[in-house]
């Protein structure tokens, strides 16, 4: 019997899946969390073979949650269920160490053909995606990797703040502030700050 749980804040969505798996004599939905803390809650005392996982929570990213997950619970099988169809989004929810890739247009036979590869050790892009992704290779796109500390200075930059106040906020140089900014700039091919959000926000990182 494969076990899923779901982690998604729309109810009605929830519902549904759930009716969905139900009809299958080896899938065994065992819960189900609105909220990446109340997944992380669960998963402290109770055991699952996959995670059926937005990407979009009211409280944490689906990507950092994914990664918390298979941090204490390296079994566990992830499987992407959102609305965001972006390469750059399945590229690090792969790199984070999920199993496969749902759009929440897919039916239900691709759903259930999904849960039962990825429970047996396969990964599974959904057709749609796996599309995408092919595109994006035969294209030659290529995507920037921001170190960490690039992504806080992003974040902040996002936020209306200015060098000075950035600075502060990372008990860091302005200088230091500075010289990620133009690295920022330089990885989105940009030259202002407005270019740098907007092009920040087409590929998803922010």
């Amino acid at each position: 019997m494969i076990k899923v749980f779901i982690v998604d804040d729309h109810a009605v969505l929830v519902e549904g899946i759930y009716a969905l798996l139900q009809q299958e004599p080896d899938i065994d939905v065992v819960g189900y969390a609105s909220t990446g803390y109340n997944c992380l809650h669960y998963f402290s005392s109770e055991k699952a073979d996959i995670v059926l996982l937005d990407i979009n929570l009211p409280d944490i990213n689906g990507l950092d949650l994914c990664q918390q997950l298979l941090t204490s619970q390296p079994e566990l099988k992830i499987l992407a269920l959102t609305t965001y169809g972006q390469t750059t989004y399945v590229k690090k929810m792969m790199e984070t160490g999920a199993s496969g890739y749902l759009l929440k247009n897919s039916g239900k036979a691709e759903i259930v053909a999904a849960i039962r590869e990825v429970a047996n050790g396969m990964t599974y892009l959904s057709f749609e995606v796996a599309q995408l992704m092919k595109a994006a290779t035969r294209q030659g796109q290529q995507f920037p990797i921001l170190t960490r500390r690039e992504k806080d200075i992003l974040k902040s930059i996002s936020e209306g703040n200015t060098n000075a106040q950035t600075a502060v906020q990372f008990y860091i140089s302005i200088d230091t502030v500075d010289t990620h900014r133009k690295n920022l700039y330089a990885k989105l091919q940009v030259s202002n700050t407005a270019q740098l959000i907007r092009r920040a926000m087409e590929l998803g990182l922010l």
